[in-house]
């Protein structure tokens, strides 16, 4: 049998008959606003907990390889950022010392 709002008031009515107004209306906010099928049980709430925390390690998975994917990719940019600076510095000492040298010989060439 569905409870509807008009059984409920019935109800209401007969408690308030046998018990006063205060004890019923205190009774009766006791019960869940809508039908017992619709009241989660314990076993509802771990078996959502069940899902969330299945959830949950499948999200740490994720960011876990997300992480060594990054890592890598860090440890890839690292590398060529320093094989860009070596060659870099290189060429840098190697024009500095150019300069030096052509200044040197047109310093002597001026005598």
């Amino acid at each position: 049998m569905a409870i509807d709002e008009r059984a409920r008031h019935q109800l209401y009515l007969r408690l308030e008959e046998q018990l006063g107004t205060e004890a019923a209306t205190t009774l009766m906010e006791h019960l869940p606003p809508t039908g017992w099928a619709d009241v989660a049980t314990k076993r509802d709430l771990d078996h959502l907990a069940a899902l969330t925390q299945s959830d949950l390690n499948s999200v740490r998975a994720d960011i876990d390889k997300l992480g060594g994917r990054l890592r890598l990719e860090m440890r890839d940019v690292a590398l060529d950022l320093q094989k860009t600076i070596s060659k870099n510095s290189w060429l840098i000492v190697f024009t500095m010392f150019s300069a030096i040298v052509a200044a040197a010989l047109s310093a002597i060439g001026l005598r």
